[in-house]
Formats: C-alpha cells, sequence, structure tokens
C-alpha cells in the first residue's frame, strides 16, 4: 500500500457513501423495482471493494488467492448450468483441481512463458484426450469444446488481471497494484455507468434478442463517461493522458463484448444469471463476464508496449 493506492481507495469507499446516501433518499421518495435493484447492487460493491480491499493491503499472496478463487467459482456456475455427461466428469475435475491451481501458481511464480500457454495448448490437447479414454462420441465435439471454452473463459482470461502484477515496467516498479486497480476500476464503473445511462436515455438496443438491457445510448454515454475516469486516472499508471483514455477506451469496449457474448451464453442456455451468489448482481461470472474479455486485451497490450 502506498500512498497512491490509500488515495484510491479511500475515493472508491467516499462514492459508495455517496450512492448509498443517494439510494436511501430515492427509495424514500421515489420507491420503485429499478431504486430496489441499484440499492441491491450498492450493497453488494461494499461487500465486494472491502473484500479486494482487504487483498490488496496484505499483498501479492492473497490477490492472487482471490483471483482463483474467483475463477473456480465463475467455472463451477459455468460449468453448472452448462450440460455435462459422466464421461465428461474426469475432464471436468482436472480443470477444476489441476488448472486453476497450476495457473495461478505459475502467476506466483511469475512464469509468464508458462503461464500463456498452459491452458491454450496443454489444457486444450489433455481435456479432450481424458474424454475420449471413456470411450463415448456422441456429442463429443460439443461436449470438449464447452469444457474447454469454459476453462478459457473462466480462468485463462480471468487470470490476466492479477498477472498485470508481474508485468516489468521500467520505472514503475512496485506499483503494479495500480494497473490492476485502473483495469477493474474501468471495467466496473462501464458496467455501472452504461446500467444508469440506458436506463435514463436507452431508446435503442444494441441486441434485443440477446441482452434486452443493453442499448446504444447506455454503451456511448457510459463508455465514454468511464473513458474519461480512466483517462482521468493516467496518474497513476504508466501511460500518459491520451494513452490511459485509449486504454480505457479498449477495456470498454472488450468489457462490453464480453457481457454480450455471456449474455448470448445464458440465453442460449435458458438462463436469467449465472448463479445467486451476489445479491443484486446475479452470480459471481455475472460480474466477472466483462473482465474475462478485457483482461486478457489490457495485459497484452500493456505487456507490448511498456514492459521492459
Amino acid at each position: 500500500m502506498n500512498d497512491k493506492m490509500i488515495l484510491l481507495i479511500g475515493g472508491v469507499f467516499a462514492l459508495l457513501a455517496l450512492a448509498s446516501a443517494v439510494g436511501f433518499v430515492l427509495s424514500r421518495r421515489k420507491p420503485s423495482e429499478t431504486v430496489t435493484n441499484l440499492n441491491a447492487r450498492i450493497k453488494a460493491w461494499w461487500a465486494m471493494v472491502a473484500v479486494f480491499t482487504v487483498a490488496f493491503v496484505v499483498g501479492k499472496e492473497l490477490t492472487i488467492a482471490l483471483f482463483a478463487l474467483t475463477s473456480f467459482w465463475c467455472l463451477r456456475e459455468f460449468l453448472s448450468i452448462t450440460p455435462t455427461r459422466p464421461e465428461d466428469h474426469r475432464a471436468v475435475a482436472v480443470a477444476f483441481y489441476l488448472f486453476i491451481p497450476l495457473q495461478y501458481w505459475l502467476i506466483w511464480l511469475g512464469w509468464q512463458s508458462l503461464f500463456a500457454i498452459l491452458i491454450p495448448v496443454w489444457a486444450f490437447l489433455l481435456l479432450p484426450v481424458l474424454a475420449v479414454l471413456k470411450g463415448e462420441t456422441e456429442d463429443f465435439m460439443a461436449r470438449t469444446a464447452r469444457i474447454q471454452w469454459a476453462l478459457m473463459l473462466c480462468v485463462f482470461c480471468i487470470s490476466h488481471a492479477p498477472a498485470l502484477l508481474i508485468i516489468r515496467i521500467p520505472g514503475f516498479a512496485g506499483q503494479n497494484f495500480l494497473l490492476l486497480f485502473f483495469l477493474i476500476t474501468v471495467v466496473q464503473l462501464s458496467d455501472v455507468l452504461q446500467y444508469v445511462f440506458g436506463k435514463l436515455f436507452g431508446r435503442h438496443k444494441v441486441a434485443p434478442r440477446v441482452s434486452p438491457a443493453k442499448t446504444w445510448e447506455g454503451l456511448i454515454g457510459g463508455g465514454l463517461a468511464a473513458t474519461a475516469v480512466g483517462a482521468g486516472l493516467w496518474w497513476i499508471t504508466p501511460f500518459a493522458p491520451w494513452q490511459a483514455a485509449l486504454m480505457a477506451l479498449v477495456i470498454v469496449l472488450s468489457g462490453f463484448a464480453g457481457g454480450l457474448v455471456l449474455s448470448a451464453v445464458k440465453r442460449s442456455l435458458g438462463a436469467k444469471d449465472w448463479g445467486t451468489m451476489i445479491e443484486g448482481h446475479g452470480g459471481a461470472l455475472d460480474r466477472m463476464d466483462s473482465v474475462s474479455f478485457a483482461a486478457p486485451v489490457f495485459f497484452h497490450l500493456v505487456n507490448y508496449f511498456f514492459a521492459a
């Protein structure tokens, strides 16, 4: 924890306090389903911010462990509503109990080259072998692809968020937590602001059959607002202001794509939410869908343009 991190976390708690006050006033003056949902989201945010704050204070090890648990829960949610057969259980067990801990252990070691290929290469090849040994060929390709894709989204992609801690950036040593803060702040603010702008001004839906709540007005208004916040946070990053704005815009667009794609997956399975873990937010994967797309894109941009 440095002065910048203390200032940022203090600012987040101040914003949450303001949001709670506004939500309380609205619940008394104009009670509605939207206000009730908003207050449930704010309460959930208090808990999530508190957990992340503890992780940031304790350090790298707890932060990595927190994301490992998040990946475990997201993978559990994904596979719990995605049909699997008994013949797939060996591959599923290996995904949970071998590849999740191994992926995050590599991040803890800082073994970036193996971290980048463990799941896309080794897991991709091993999981169908484990499944095919059971001798069941019915719907084999779809079954295998389902597990592979779940592992990619819930573990490989999300793990790129804590992997920001191991990038070596000249003149930025010991401050990589600020990059993680930048990513999570822009992603989650974008989600919230798109929701707010969509509720206030939304008229034209982006993909009504996939996600009726997502509108062009919400995307443009909320996305630009989140990009502006990201540009304003340039001083905590190794980026120039214009670079911070571009990075934030990429995060916004990637996160929106992630939310839309995983909404399509939910709709195809007949589910509204991935789970009920977080009141007002659905499941863990409902909060991490944007991160699953934004984290690897942001990680590789930072690694390519700013790493030593």
